[in-house]
């Protein structure tokens, strides 16, 4: 049984942010304030170095909330936000700051700690997704997407793999090692973002995981700029994929 208990509750311009645990993973749930019943949820998972409540995470769920009356969840990954980080943690932050301080690729460091952090997320994102099933408000019969950019897709493709209930996904910016194989078993609508000037990972090697997905409906949308200069309006495109998959709830903010 994956207990959900409730930690924090305010309500700030038509939104409900709920803090919680599941099975001690922090976490965070968005809401209308005059939820639909039965409204889709859309499950995020935030970049390496941020956390739950990092403005990219709470802006996008503010877009899903308002736009489309959707609820919205994201947990702390692994050694990050409020949870503690292991030796292992720090060993390998350590190994990437040192590469990028002698100007050597930081990728395969990445990808190998990524990995190993997807390894323990993904049951708890089948666990949270159990626990948020049994609240009225959402059930277990609503509509289910994934939102996850960089270590986000990390974790996201791996679940979303093993995951049937997740029936759209946005991705982006990540290699294809390591998530390759895991995206040959999926199936559903994609959304994938792709920086064409990105210092870390070549075009390459972004068009190889996009190409690796198995969706018969995917898109690729590429921007000009580095790493970290993702436009902002791919969150409103990804929010407009979203609605045209899964619809408006009945009633949004």
């Amino acid at each position: 049984m994956n207990t959900l208990l409730i930690t924090a509750e305010s309500t700030a311009n038509g939104i409900v942010e709920r803090e919680f645990t599941v099975n001690g993973v922090p976490g965070v749930l968005w809401s209308p304030e005059s939820a639909a019943d039965r409204a889709p949820l859309i499950l995020q998972a935030h970049g390496g170095g941020n956390h739950k409540k990092h403005p990219a995470m709470s802006g996008r769920a503010a877009l899903l909330v308002r736009q489309c009356g959707y609820h919205v969840a994201v947990l702390d990954a692994p050694g990050h936000g409020d949870r503690p980080r292991t030796e292992h943690d720090e060993r390998e932050i350590a190994t990437m700051f040192a590469a990028r301080a002698a100007g050597e690729p930081e990728g395969p460091i990445v990808v190998r700690y990524n990995e190993h952090l997807a390894k323990l997320a993904v049951p708890e994102y089948h666990a949270l997704l159990d626990a948020l099933q049994q609240l009225p408000e959402i059930g277990t019969d609503g509509l289910v997407g994934f939102w996850g950019i960089n270590m986000g897709t990390a974790i996201g493709v791996p679940f979303v793999a093993a995951e049937p209930r997740v029936k759209a996904a946005v991705f982006g910016q990540h290699w294809p090692q390591a998530l390759a194989e895991h995206a040959r078993r999926i199936t559903v609508p994609i959304e994938f973002d792709l920086q064409w000037d990105d210092e870390h990972i070549t075009r390459e090697e972004g068009l190889e995981l996009f190409d690796a997905f198995a969706s018969t409906e995917k898109s690729l949308h590429v921007n000009s700029g580095r790493h970290k200069e993702l436009p902002r309006f791919e969150a409103e495109s990804a929010v407009r994929f979203f609605a045209r998959h899964f619809g408006p709830a009945a009633r949004a903010v």
